[in-house]
């Protein structure tokens, strides 16, 4: 794993950032956000601010052309591109972005995201105010302003079993367990938050270690947000910072979901590490039965004349993707 360097290597604390932005294919995306996060960067002053692009292994042509943007850039900018040996999944790359350029702050940050004017003024105030917290959310929306739920309850066999049953009365009743919290969620609320636009700050890296590289993509935020809260950390919200999400375009886990069809095994894989990881094999094995249990409730729902909830294609298959090697391998494949 790669490891960031030592605070004695950094500047003064609150002088410096790195924005970690991961391209996979998503060249034109890629190009707009680093371009409003340069935008907004304009706006501070005393802040030394580099942004890393890291490629990873996109072999479409598609790091060519950030290159070729970034060159052509008069004055230069601090955008620079690494290009990774391999497609190292959403941590490996972000992994590689850190320990490239140390900071005081890291903001993590989706290709398909643009920052709204204001944005770091605002999310490095809110880390001046709270020097205890190691991560900050910003506000993530929709392009037309309206919020997306960024902030969530930890996932527990609880919460499959609300997944699962995808009916009212079993939300309400297990409402404590429910894993989406509303726009503007209270800090101590927070289990964890997406890291498609998120903060954190350097010390708690150095202390808990990087994102771990066991997971492809999915649910590595859920787990860094798990080891960071365990080890004392907390996650504030800053509403007042707004980034917008265009969901989707820099992988296509939500739009199949969206469509019910198939997911990647990856994301069973990582599913599988995260809940071995933080509620063990009993855990795992009680979130897969909670989550069939929900299925055989929603079922019920033909006695009363009503729809049963869809659920993704081979779901029910794929939840025991990993199920016997819980860490093992991280892309799996589809049965």
């Amino acid at each position: 794993m790669l490891i960031p360097a030592p605070a004695s290597a950094l500047p003064p604390p609150d002088r410096s950032l790195t924005v970690s932005i991961i391209n996979y294919r998503t060249g034109a995306l890629t190009i707009a956000c680093v371009r409003s996060v340069l935008d907004d960067l304009a706006r501070l002053e005393g802040i030394a601010a580099r942004v890393v692009v890291v490629d990873n292994r996109s072999d479409d042509g598609s790091a060519e052309e950030i290159e070729a943007w970034i060159t052509a850039q008069v004055p230069p900018v601090p955008v620079r591109l690494i290009r990774s040996a391999t497609n190292s999944g959403f941590s490996g790359g972000h992994n590689q972005a850190i320990a490239a350029a140390p900071a005081a702050f890291y903001l993590v940050l989706n290709s398909d995201a643009v920052l709204r004017p204001g944005f770091f003024a605002a999310l490095l105030a809110a880390a001046r105010t709270h020097p205890r917290a190691g991560l900050f959310a910003p506000r993530i929306e929709h392009e037309d302003g309206s919020p997306q739920i960024s902030c969530f309850r930890f996932p527990t066999p609880a919460s499959e079993l609300i997944r699962g049953a995808a009916t009212g009365p079993v939300t309400a009743l297990l409402r404590r367990w429910d894993m989406p919290l509303g726009a503007e969620p209270g800090a101590a609320e927070i289990g964890w938050a997406s890291f498609a636009c998120i903060l954190l700050r350097h010390e708690m890296l150095a202390r808990i270690g990087p994102m771990d590289e066991g997971y492809f993509l999915y649910f590595e935020d859920t787990e860094y947000c798990w080891r960071a809260r365990r080890a004392g950390w907390r996650i504030v919200p800053v509403p007042a910072a707004r980034a917008v999400h265009y969901r989707g375009g820099s992988g296509p886990v939500k739009a199949l979901a969206r469509a019910r069809k198939r997911l990647p095994p990856y994301f069973y894989a990582s599913r599988t590490r995260f809940f071995t990881q933080a509620h063990g094999r009993a855990g795992l094995l009680a979130a897969n039965l909670a989550w069939h249990l929900g299925r055989a409730i929603a079922q019920t729902r033909r006695l009363l004349g009503r729809p049963v909830p869809p659920t993704n294609a081979r779901e029910a298959a794929d939840l025991w993707i990993n199920a016997l090697d819980p860490l093992g391998d991280r892309r799996a494949t589809k049965g």
